[in-house]
């Protein structure tokens, strides 16, 4: 347990700092003059970075671990919000925002790993952890823009790096505990034995799994990444006020998460994700007709219904190839990166061209895909 705490409390300081990114986008919107598009591209830069890498590294990872990336991944995050705080240019916010991308994608198949190596077969509930780590990171971000950076300047960024910093030294200690453990503890797991599925059908459900990641994460990019701009325009609210609304829908995420790992432990992922797409459906298609009330009610249980998802979709494409298991989190969690960058650069460019309400409503059609989930293969027996 204090293996999984530590590696979720450094996902939370990880996630946090990139938080802080979209955060700030009304202020570096101002310094910088930047368009939608521009605003776009720097998401964009940001989780391609972090969203290509992340399979190879889990790849090579699987064959040769090496316990002390995760450190040193994290130097690279510092680097990148040293430059942030600094930069001087459009093309140096796009060089942070990459730098910031890369730290993360050495982070989450290595620490995914550690917790599923640390989970004592309770992988739902590890990944989880681990993962509503990272939420809650994604959820205090803002405040943590609205109290120290957004009215005082791009200068206060480099306070982010004691964050960095602090999560820098917790890995070495996680690190540690890898290296000391990884022999062991991978003869036990190499060990076990997939679903029993033919190669096609692995295949298959992983394209079906990668289907539902792009409907979920371009629709939650379209909330992350704009919805402050959503409700300024539409609602005339301010700049804080508009952070307090995201805060509640992170929040909203964070908790989603917890409880979607331990209860497909329990009933079964495929019925976890089946629900947790598409039962957003019917709240996102009403949330760009709502008032400002119902659209942070809306948005909150659209968080809390959809978060669900992630961490039963990574365990469950775990369960298909079980001796991959960086592999697949660098996949899915690269996944994750590439399609939400995609899907905020398409909707800044169709905001400057067509309005951000307008956003708000193609996107809502998108959890409809999630009755993809039928599709899945059962892999499991659910705890009674």
């Amino acid at each position: 347990m204090q293996i999984l705490f530590s590696v979720a409390f450094v996902h939370l300081l990880n996630d946090c700092v990139q938080a802080v990114l979209p955060a700030i986008y009304p202020l570096l919107k101002q310094e910088f003059a930047l368009s939608f598009t521009q605003i776009g591209l720097i998401t964009l830069t940001f989780q391609c970075t972090a969203s290509l890498l992340q399979p190879w590294i889990g790849l090579y990872t699987d064959k040769r671990p090496i316990p002390f990336l995760l450190p040193a991944g994290m130097c690279v995050t510092l680097f990148g919000v040293a430059l942030l705080a600094t930069a001087g240019s459009f093309a140096m916010l796009l060089l942070a925002a990459g730098l910031i991308g890369i730290g993360s994608s050495t982070f989450h198949p290595e620490a995914s790993r550690v917790a599923r190596l640390a989970s004592g077969g309770r992988f739902g509930f590890a990944q989880s952890l681990f993962q509503v780590g990272g939420n809650l990171g994604s959820a205090f971000g803002p405040l943590l823009a609205a109290a120290i950076i957004v009215g005082s300047g791009q200068g206060r960024i480099a306070w982010l790096m004691l964050l960095v910093l602090l999560a820098v030294a917790v890995l070495f200690k996680v690190s540690r505990w890898y290296a000391g453990h990884l022999r062991s503890v991978t003869r036990k797991l190499a060990v076990h034995a997939g679903p029993g599925l033919s190669r096609g059908r692995v295949l298959w459900a992983l394209t079906v799994l990668a289907l539902l990641v792009f409907s979920k994460y371009i629709y939650m990019s379209s909330l992350s990444s704009y919805y402050t701009f959503f409700l300024i325009e539409k609602f005339r609210v301010s700049v804080e006020s508009a952070q307090m609304y995201l805060f509640l829908f992170l929040a909203a995420v964070a908790a989603g998460t917890f409880a979607g790992g331990p209860i497909g432990d329990r009933i079964g992922r495929k019925r976890v994700i089946w629900f947790s797409i598409l039962g957003a459906a019917p709240f996102a298609l009403a949330l760009p007709y709502a008032d400002l009330f119902w659209t942070a009610v809306l948005s909150v249980v659209i968080g809390l219904v959809m978060s669900s998802a992630f961490s039963a979709i990574v365990v469950f494409a775990q369960e298909l190839v079980p001796n991959n298991v960086g592999m697949i989190a660098g996949l899915f969690f690269g996944l994750m990166f590439g399609i939400s960058g995609i899907g905020a650069a398409a909707m800044g460019a169709i905001a400057d061209t067509a309005g951000i309400e307008y956003v708000y409503r193609i996107a809502s059609y998108l959890p409809l895909l999630g009755i993809l989930a039928v599709l899945l293969p059962r892999t499991e027996t659910p705890r009674r």
